[in-house]
């Protein structure tokens, strides 16, 4: 996902309900062209990141996943790819900051 598409999924994720390419473009403060917003919500839709319905002449979006749900699907992806998954989740764990450490740990244990 790009750079653009990561802030306007970032910021359906901040409305309470579905957001046409204005409603974007005001969130954003951003002097993006309404078309640029557009085709990014499109690209969006087009991957299953957000559904749309339509409102008038335009659509309005709605993100499917939740920030939680696309950060974990990335971790499984780079985890998948990782030639030694033993020694890439070690060293994960390793570097984790002693409150992450603390949440993984309650949330294995409640897992088992």
């Amino acid at each position: 996902m790009g750079a653009l598409e990561g802030e306007v999924l970032e910021c359906l994720w901040s409305f309470d309900s579905a957001a046409t390419p204005a409603d974007v473009i005001e969130a954003m403060e951003t002097e993006l062209a309404y078309t640029t917003v557009m085709t990014i919500l499109a690209r969006l839709w087009q991957k299953g990141l957000v559904e749309r319905h339509k409102i008038g002449r335009a659509y309005a979006y709605r993100p499917v996943i939740s920030e939680a749900e696309l950060t974990a699907q990335r971790m499984q992806a780079h985890l998948a790819g990782a030639g030694n998954r033993k020694a890439a989740l070690m060293k994960f764990v390793e570097t984790l900051p002693d409150r992450d450490a603390r949440v993984l740990r309650a949330t294995l244990d409640k897992l088992a």
